[in-house]
């Protein structure tokens, strides 16, 4: 099982020529329309960028334009990936027909412009679950994570199974190769790099003994269809739909993951007692579309030992992207990211070894 390193970093995309954007504009999209504007929109972690189209004579007021860092550059992922399955199409493309067919509410794709590297999107809007949640009162954020769990169960119901072979997500998994993989990188971001302390060899071996049976443990789960960043700034509000986007990265893996990622999400923290409803909520529906009772607790244990897992790779993620891609935006995240890890390693007496270790070198954990 091959994993790889993710794409480095690329010098800064020159503006599409927007010209060739109102062209598209008035002959691609299946609705008639007038080109007005491009307007850049704030970007993220990734090598992509995006633009606003504004419209005139248009039934939409505007499309989203993706920018691809290359044109042909879908061959490698921004993510470490497991797997060796030939990648022949744009990621992005073949999740988003895949989760279009299982009925989940990806943006529709209007025109893929393959020479230019630029996708013509569905504009979903600017309003994020982050940014919602940020002005609701404690109830409407409760209905709000009600909503993205539904989201959520429809994708580990309805896109997980059958696996169809030219789906990519399905030739690539989270096993022990992988998740030991961000666990190391951890290490070396978010010790090594972010403290300039390195670890000591003892130390390391002792460390990768403790994340060796986290992997195990999560690898042995049941694997379902992961979309791998399934947080509030990756969920888009906009009346009664809840718009997913950034999941070209998807793979299969534990049906905790991206639970996880939800609950325990970097950019926003959630009450407990919140947690334990919103929990509560997800298994009472895979029970009811199940038709079986999961164990609970067994549940809550592998979902805390997932966030340990998914919060400590992020931590590490967030140090590689000051370092390397230059973005300092989400360094201020780190300590609320690491509280989770501390309060969910003081929960098992077993996790008492990996705490002791981790905290010599992360003051959050102490």
């Amino acid at each position: 099982m091959a994993t790889t390193d993710p794409v480095a970093p690329t010098p800064a995309l020159a503006r599409p020529d927007p010209a060739h954007v109102s062209d598209a504009v008035g002959s691609k999209l299946p609705f008639n329309a007038t080109f007005r504007n491009l307007i850049p929109l704030a970007g993220d972690a990734s090598n992509r960028r995006y633009f606003r189209i504004e419209l005139d004579a248009s039934p939409a007021r505007s499309v989203i334009l993706m920018q691809l860092a290359e044109p042909e550059a879908f061959k490698q992922s921004e993510e470490a990936v497991s797997g060796s399955h030939a990648v022949n199409e744009l990621p992005f493309l073949n999740i988003h027909r895949h989760l279009l067919n299982a009925g989940v509410a990806v943006p529709a794709l209007y025109h893929y412009d393959q020479a230019a590297g630029l996708l013509y999107l569905e504009d979903l809007g600017d309003l994020t679950l982050f940014e919602a949640c940020r002005a609701s009162r404690p109830d409407e954020l409760e209905l709000r994570y009600r909503q993205a769990i539904d989201g959520l169960v429809r994708i580990q119901l309805k896109a997980s199974a059958p696996a169809h072979p030219g789906i990519l997500a399905f030739h690539r998994h989270f096993d022990v190769p992988l998740l030991m993989w961000e666990f190391d990188h951890f290490v070396e971001y978010g010790i090594e790099a972010r403290h300039g302390q390195p670890v000591g060899p003892d130390d390391r071996r002792a460390l990768r003994d403790e994340f060796q049976k986290i992997s195990e443990l999560l690898a042995g789960e049941p694997r379902v269809f992961v979309h791998r960043d399934y947080h509030s700034r990756n969920l888009m509000v906009g009346g009664d739909r809840l718009g997913i986007i950034d999941f070209q990265d998807a793979l299969m893996g534990p049906a905790s993951y991206d639970l996880a990622s939800l609950l325990r999400d970097a950019y926003i923290a959630l009450d407990e007692a919140l947690i334990d409803r919103l929990l509560a909520y997800y298994l009472d529906h895979m029970d009811e579309w199940q038709r079986t009772r999961a164990n609970r607790d067994t549940f809550r244990r592998v979902f805390d030992f997932t966030s340990i897992q998914r919060n400590l790779k992020a931590a590490g993620r967030f140090v590689y992207i000051d370092r390397i891609k230059g973005n300092p935006k989400f360094l201020a995240d780190i300590p609320r990211t690491l509280g989770y890890v501390k309060r969910n390693l003081l929960k098992y007496p077993e996790l008492g070894a990996l705490r002791t270790l981790m905290s010599a070198y992360v003051p959050e954990l102490r």
